[in-house]
């Protein structure tokens, strides 16, 4: 009997093929959603340091104080999937001990991490803090490869290599972008303490797709927002507790009042940072639960040059010869990952993999 013509192959074959392009979606939806947030929020975060804003722990606030916005999404799935019957009403929040006790633990980290990137974000200008936070791919690399054995082509060590380098050029040259009236060591440490943020970022994303690897259970749509929800809220307690013990919520009002800006255009750029940055945190969590970590390190390094071109356009920063260079290598290191990645496909389409081993091959070298 042909093989085709069976209803169940062929019912099997649609659905498999259901299943990749519905894949393909959240992954580009999940790309999109931390492109936006990727540009927008890092700019807002400049602009309040800019123009008066002085508190690390508000900035770092800020954030991941954006996730009860994860409630609606979660609400309506829940709405969506209600059964009338007992056993439906008696769904966990989290459907495991480990994804409770990791979403905890990586919360913890984020909120760390995000600390460290508003220090930065103090100090530095937006064009040097894109290029250096574009290190985290290389830390993202190591971690990959040392916790989720992480499988590399010549073409992603050369991506990881050229995107590195590109930080360090301008770790080299970095004199020429101290602001005025800034203090060159407070600018240095900006540098450094940015570089250790883009470290435990690569940890961040590793340590997600570890958690999805070692999930048990089906990470469904339900689920991964329901992770997010929790990593977020610890995040966000994470700054809260030395927000109240230093009096920063109390003091925001003095603040306000001499913002360079108004006092309403202050809770404005706090408020839609907080929105544009928990959309970040969302698309970069699902590009890692869609694809694999060393792939969202490399999105996240993508939006580099994209970062830079509206820094320059909104808050009028400069951009040298040597932002010029590290931008160059970082685009030929996403080149070159993207065109090993299609030669991998491409080589396993050729020895006959089905769609199965195709999808494994493109999340291994992604």
């Amino acid at each position: 009997m042909d093989m085709e013509s069976d209803p169940a192959t062929k019912l099997s074959t649609e659905a498999k093929a259901a299943q990749r392009k519905s894949r393909t979606f959240i992954l580009l939806l999940n790309c999109c959603l931390l492109i936006v947030g990727q540009v927008a929020g890092p700019i807002l975060g400049r602009m309040y340091f800019l123009h008066g804003g002085k508190k690390l722990w508000l900035s770092a606030w800020t954030n991941t104080a954006g996730f009860p916005i994860l409630i609606i999404p979660i609400a309506i799935s829940y709405k969506a999937h209600q059964r009338p019957n007992k056993e439906a009403h008696r769904r966990r929040f989290l459907p495991s001990n480990w994804l409770l006790g990791s979403s905890v633990l990586l919360g913890l980290l984020l909120g760390l991490t995000v600390y460290l990137y508003a220090f930065g974000t103090a100090y530095l200008p937006v064009t040097v803090i894109s290029l250096v936070s574009s290190s985290q791919l290389a830390f993202t690399a190591v971690f990959a490869w040392l916790i989720v054995k992480q499988r590399f082509t010549h073409y992603s060590i050369n991506a990881v290599v050229l995107m590195t380098f590109g930080a360090v050029v301008l770790g080299l040259h970095m004199g020429e972008d101290v602001p005025r009236g800034e203090p060159v060591g407070i600018y240095v440490l900006g540098f450094l303490i940015t570089i250790a943020a883009a470290v435990f970022h690569g940890l961040f994303l590793t340590l997600v797709e570890y958690t999805r690897a070692r999930a048990g259970v089906p990470l469904t749509f339900d689920v991964v927002m329901q992770l997010q929800f929790v990593m977020s809220m610890v995040a966000t307690m994470f700054s809260t507790v030395p927000m109240i013990i230093t009096g920063g919520f109390q003091t925001m009002p003095e603040e306000a009042a001499e913002f360079d800006l108004g006092e309403t255009k202050y809770y404005l750029i706090i408020f839609l940072a907080a929105i544009a940055l928990q959309v970040m945190i969302i698309g970069v969590f699902g590009v890692v639960m869609s694809s694999s970590s060393l792939f969202g390190g490399i999105m996240t390094s993508l939006m580099v040059p994209v970062q830079q071109v509206f820094a320059v356009i909104f808050l009028r920063e400069g951009f040298n010869a040597e932002k010029g260079m590290a931008l160059a290598l970082c685009l030929w290191g996403f080149a070159s990952h993207l065109y090993g990645g299609y030669k991998t496909s491409s080589e396993k389409k050729d020895v006959g993999g089905d769609d199965e081993s195709s999808v494994a091959a493109t999340r291994m070298i992604s």
